[in-house]
């Protein structure tokens, strides 16, 4: 049996990516200075990072795929919840880079580290959409919140960054799951 290379054990098929780590910059180029993230810093932000990008695929895939009573209102919503992880994410991941740490939202890094579990296949009633994606932004709110002070020890700038993820995605995590609430028996 021939030996296995290591790109052929990847998950998927797609070509390895040519070019190492990427060209290296002159010391002109690379002048700016300023404050740099700490490892444990990068890491907590590419957490949120990851999460940000999850969120924002399966609120795809689920307002492609939802169907049933108040369709229109659930569709619509969904955009709201993707509108908001994909606006976060733009934001930590330019943070990151603010912080001459490096963002990775690649596929393969999203689906190997994201704490959101996978989102179901094929047509979805629009009740259980509205559970699915009140789990996945209340997990995406665990995750700011777990990395929270250790954020706010090294950085406070980045911790308010996390406040505003926290304040919108707890709002829509509120607004979502009311879809399927009833009223608190008087």
């Amino acid at each position: 049996m021939a030996a296995t290379n290591a790109s052929s054990t990847t998950r998927n098929r797609r070509r390895p990516a040519k070019g190492g780590a990427g060209a290296g910059l002159t010391e002109e180029q690379n002048a700016e200075k300023g404050f740099t993230a700490s490892q444990e810093l990068s890491d907590n932000l590419q957490k949120v990072l990851v999460d940000l990008i999850e969120l924002s695929l399966q609120g795809k895939q689920a307002h492609w795929n939802v169907v049933g009573r108040n369709f229109r209102d659930t569709h619509l919503q969904l955009d709201e919840v993707i509108d908001a992880a994909r606006e976060f994410s733009d934001t930590v991941a330019e943070r990151m880079r603010a912080l001459h740490a490096l963002p990775d939202g690649r596929s393969d890094t999203v689906a190997e580290t994201t704490t959101l579990p996978e989102f179901p296949q094929g047509e979805i009633d629009t009740s259980e959409v509205i559970d699915l994606i009140t789990e996945r932004l209340e997990a995406t709110i665990g995750t700011c919140r777990d990395v929270h002070d250790e954020v706010d020890d090294e950085d406070p700038t980045s911790a308010d960054i996390l406040h505003a993820v926290l304040e919108r995605l707890e709002q829509l995590a509120w607004m979502v799951s009311a879809e399927n609430r009833a009223p608190a028996a008087r």
